[in-house]
């Protein structure tokens, strides 16, 4: 029987606690004389209508006070999850009073919307304050100050629209997952002194020599007021786990501003003897700048790891160790009971499965959620976050260059990704497109002048881009100008063949390609037409027949699984309003799982086999790491054995630590219990994040 969703939240337990509030940009105050910034939640309750007519700028919606025809919604809200607006796409309203305090009134006021999708203007008080049109994956910000009346209630009105658009990304219909329209991400008021920190950009790289970290930070500062402000800039680290500074003295430098400007300043640090980021170990720091300056000064912080992640001689190195990848992609805003207006508690379920379907590494057609890379962050999933361009209609009756329209778009969504998400460590590589055809001049022209903008912008970040075209001339393809190969492989499914025709085109690839490492970027199998219904067995037999010829290539770097879950699409083929849907995944829309969940947590394993050996007194496990993807070096895992006596009880557990175990290399290790007649004994190996890698279930 299903658990309701909403039962199942109310009760779920997690690994691991909830993302603590510090991590949705909540700044910590060290200094007495620098204020924080207050955040104050617009989440909650809003009026909400559709305008399917698009009367409402003109009949002045966003000053009405009337609340007829209006009607009450909790932001994050997508419409598309109520059945009668599940196909609408266009115009709709949301309109919310706010208690402006008098305790503000010199100090600057913004507000910060996490994503609306996919344009939004916005009104306070029935004055036009700004606008973020053709970008719904990404934040904005909007000063405030100016129209806010203090010490009453005030009004704010965003008019979005979410209609297929043929001037951004995705391009028109060209997406294949849920684009739901609404105010779908947190939304809050940010209260900073009137010269303040806008944001840092943070650079940690790692001298695996000497075990240090050169730490560089660019730290964007803003006077909103009416006068030059001159202070000084400091800089802290903290350790995130022990909370102890990190380096020993901070560092200061003289800061002038002029009224009205924005500045970046630029400081740097050395942490002597770093604790590196590592999926396994994810090791995180935290940057505090204070700008102080009379009663004017304001500190933000933010936290990073220490990590280095390149291409070299043909492979992955992480830390400086060379590394085989795995793991699964996952579609947000499946489940028909949520949408994109994702609770964090959904958020982290899904994450907690990931983890424990051994992924280490994965993608996102589009710009995720602050709440995903934290979590990413704090429990070690490497993370490709993308540009969603989308399939190779976005540049359908183009010349040789991409329109001027299309270019500029992406353009902005590639600066307000890495802008907004370059500190997280878990981000590994900005991806540029997917699926465009990538031998198509104007495509290729394309994703050229995004990877050139990236590198600019972020020059020790990897770049790549999901391709589909590569079994043919693939010496053509842009993915030639890009870090490494990604390459969607789905023979058997969208084009036919079976593993030889895998490994046939892998070695074409490989020619074309011969110093950069592939990632399988997507493979699987969808019952997406009609001649392919949905068959878990036909899933299964892809996944271990095509992990086959990948195991057998070095060259491989990396394999993503297509997908998590079934997905919510408007293209999709099954299902009707808000569970129209592609059937893709290992579990259901619901998070349900198929048997091919576990098929893939096993796939997705650095250990290979648990056998074991002897009396429950004295068992013998022998244990043996992969040789190739997913393998990397093992540290700091534990064996844990949990012995089931009479009634399936468990009534004896033994912790062991594990000696640290490199790829294809095999430990034998002793295990005692008390007893000598359980029902049954479960040996887990256990992460160091405490998520388990690998089940051995001995007995009945």
């Amino acid at each position: 029987m299903m658990i309701p969703r909403r039962l199942f939240l109310k009760n779920a337990s997690s690994a691991v606690a909830l993302l603590p509030a510090s991590l949705q940009a909540k700044e910590v105050e060290r200094s007495s004389r620098a204020q924080t910034t207050e955040i104050v939640s617009l989440c909650g309750r809003w009026l909400f209508r559709t305008d399917p007519e698009d009367i409402g700028e003109q009949r002045r919606w966003f000053s009405e006070s009337d609340e007829t025809d209006w009607r009450s919604v909790e932001v994050p809200h997508t419409w598309q999850i109520e059945p009668p607006l599940a196909g609408y796409r266009g115009v709709a309203w949301y309109r919310r009073l706010l208690d402006v305090r008098g305790s503000w009134r010199n100090s600057t006021v913004r507000v910060e919307f996490e994503a609306v999708f996919h344009s939004a203007r916005v009104w306070v008080n029935g004055n036009l304050v700004g606008e973020h049109v053709r970008k719904g994956y990404t934040a904005f910000t909007i000063d405030v100050t100016q129209h806010l009346l203090w010490d009453q209630l005030n009004t704010i009105a965003v008019r979005v629209d979410s209609a297929f658009n043929e001037h951004m990304l995705p391009r028109g219909r060209s997406s294949d997952w849920a684009n739901d329209g609404g105010i779908y991400r947190p939304v809050q008021l940010l209260v900073t002194p009137n010269t303040y920190v806008e944001r840092l950009a943070i650079d940690a790289q790692p001298d695996l020599a000497d075990g240090s970290a050169k730490i560089g930070i660019n730290a964007v500062a803003h006077n909103a007021s009416r006068q030059v402000w001159k202070g000084n800039m400091l800089l802290r680290i903290f350790d995130e786990q022990t909370g102890l500074a990190a380096i020993p003295q901070t560092s200061s430098s003289n800061l002038s501003i002029d009224a009205g400007q924005t500045t970046t300043a630029k400081l740097s640090a050395i942490i002597p003897k770093a604790s590196l980021w590592h999926f396994d170990h994810p090791h995180l720091y935290r940057a505090e700048i204070s700008i102080e300056g009379g009663a004017n000064s304001h500190v933000f912080a933010s936290t990073f790891g220490a990590r280095k992640f390149e291409v070299k001689g043909g492979g992955f190195y992480l830390n400086g160790e060379r590394v085989w990848l795995m793991g699964v992609e996952r579609m947000a805003g499946s489940n028909p009971e949520f949408g994109m207006a994702e609770p964090t508690e959904w958020i982290t379920h899904d994450h907690d499965d990931l983890k424990k379907l051994n992924c280490v590494f994965t993608r996102a057609h589009w710009q995720q959620d602050r709440r995903v890379l934290d979590y990413c962050d704090r429990h070690g999933i490497l993370m490709q976050s993308e540009v969603p361009c989308w399939g190779a209609n976005t540049f359908k009756e183009m010349g040789e260059q991409p329109d001027a329209d299309i270019m500029q778009n992406g353009l902005e969504q590639l600066r307000e990704m890495i802008a907004r998400d370059r500190n997280h460590p878990s981000v590994v590589v900005w991806g540029l497109c997917n699926e465009i055809d990538g031998q198509n001049p104007p495509a290729y022209n394309f994703a050229k002048r995004l990877l050139a903008e990236a590198k600019q912008l972020d020059p020790q970040r990897l770049c790549s881009y999901a391709s589909h075209s590569l079994r043919k001339t693939p010496e053509r393809d842009v993915a030639g100008l890009m870090d490494f190969i990604e390459a969607n492989e789905y023979f058997g499914s969208w084009y036919p063949g079976g593993p030889s025709a895998v490994a046939k085109s892998l070695d074409e690839m490989h020619a074309a390609f011969p110093d950069k490492p592939i990632v399988i970027s997507e493979y699987g199998y969808c019952a997406c037409t009609a001649d392919r219904p949905e068959g878990d067995e036909r899933r299964r037999e892809i996944l271990t027949t095509h992990d086959t010829v990948f195991r057998e290539k070095d060259y491989i770097g990396g394999l993503i699984f297509f997908c998590y879950n079934d997905y919510r699409t408007h293209v999709g083929d099954r299902g009707l309003g808000v569970l129209q849907q592609r059937v893709h995944g290992v579990v259901d829309l619901f998070g349900e799982r198929k048997e091919s969940y576990s098929l893939l947590r096993n796939e997705s394993s650095p250990i290979d086999s648990i056998t074991v050996e002897g009396h429950p007194k004295q068992f013998v496990l022998t244990i043996r790491t992969r040789k190739h993807v997913p393998c990397y070096a093992l540290r700091g895992y534990t064996l844990r054995g949990v012995y089931y006596g009479y009634g399936d009880i468990p009534v004896e557990q033994k912790i062991m630590p594990l000696a640290e175990l490199t790829p294809g290399q095999e430990l034998t290790i002793n295990m005692a219990f008390s007893d000598a007649l359980p029902l049954h004994v479960e040996f887990d190996i256990l992460r160091p994040t405490g998520f388990s890698a690998y089940t051995h279930r001995w007995g009945a």
